[in-house]
């Protein structure tokens, strides 16, 4: 067995990474400032775990948590493009200067690998789909540009030190415990529990934009081989389904799986937003053997099912 850190441990997608590697009787670790993430993500699995309430934007403590690890995971982030647009200055001290803290702590402990959570908003708008790792970089808001800049320290890291470091680039994901009451979580939190309450989401454009929806599962699963696949140090891979849909017809989906019919508010297109987004996730499936084995509707029938049942969270 190998001792996991995950940072972002407590929030949406990290919570998941650790349960998951409990499930495979890991032992983990979890670092988190709580801002954003929630005691409640690990009420279930607190016990199993150690929890390090540490901000990476100074860095302090790192070292002591990461010391013994084998794999670090790094979640912890401000996951937001529009509170990018409001306040670059703090978005870029948590995804930046904290994930440069994270890779100097996990590189002087001794940490085999990091794997760090990129996002497809580096691409940007390029009219060119599917999204493949050999497009040129082109964001369009801060955080798709912390991000790039975040994964070049990687790369980096494991040219100039060879510490080896994995990059995976998420699809807009979903699944249950995102944040439906945070004004910068992803469409669908917003989307269920509106029609669950027969509430008008609003939909920023005409709907027409589409979306690599990805449930959370599936980025579960590439952290994980992420961590042990061997030969890929210093890459960087699309994780998503390979697909895509508009907002227009996700929210149909959501109406129809629960035998609603609640209709969108249109409001301008949000500075900062793409039009359309699909990965190519060749490079991942050829190089550490990944596959989305949850699809869309499954996960969104999963997801739905979630907020059903968790209707305060």
């Amino acid at each position: 067995m190998s001792t996991y850190v995950v940072t972002g441990g407590a929030g949406f997608i990290g919570s998941h990474i650790a349960e998951a590697l409990l499930r495979q009787n890991q032992t983990v670790r979890i670092v988190d400032n709580f801002s954003s993430g929630k005691a409640a993500n690990l009420a279930s699995f607190q016990a199993d775990v150690e929890v390090f309430t540490l901000d990476i934007a100074n860095g302090s403590g790192l070292l002591e948590a990461f010391r013994g690890a084998d794999f670090v995971i790094h979640e912890a982030a401000i996951p937001s493009v529009p509170k990018s647009m409001l306040d670059p200055v703090g978005s870029n001290l948590a995804n930046v200067d904290g994930t440069l803290n994270v890779l100097v702590a996990a590189r002087d402990a001794g940490v085999k690998r990091l794997v760090y959570a990129s996002s497809s908003s580096l691409y940007g708008d390029s009219p060119t789909l599917p999204k493949h790792e050999g497009m040129v970089p082109n964001p369009l808001s801060p955080y798709g540009a912390q991000k790039l800049f975040a994964e070049v320290y990687c790369q980096v890291f494991w040219k100039a030190y060879q510490f080896e470091t994995v990059a995976l680039r998420y699809f807009n994901v979903f699944g249950p415990r995102q944040d439906p009451t945070s004004q910068y979580s992803g469409v669908l939190a917003k989307f269920i529990p509106a029609v669950l309450q027969n509430r008008q989401p609003t939909i920023y454009g005409d709907g027409t934009q589409s979306r690599d929806f990805t449930y959370v599962a599936n980025i579960v699963d590439a952290n994980l081989l992420a961590c042990t696949a061997p030969g890929i140090a210093g890459e960087a891979f699309n994780v998503a389904c390979g697909d895509r849909i508009t907002v227009n017809s996700m929210l149909e989906q959501v109406n129809t799986i629960e035998g609603k019919n609640v209709a969108a508010i249109f409001a301008p297109v949000r500075s900062g937003d793409i039009l359309h987004s699909q990965a190519d996730v060749t490079k991942a499936r050829t190089m550490m053997g990944y596959q989305a084995k949850t699809t869309f509707e499954e996960g969104l029938r999963r997801t739905i099912a979630w907020y059903r049942a968790n209707p305060g969270d």
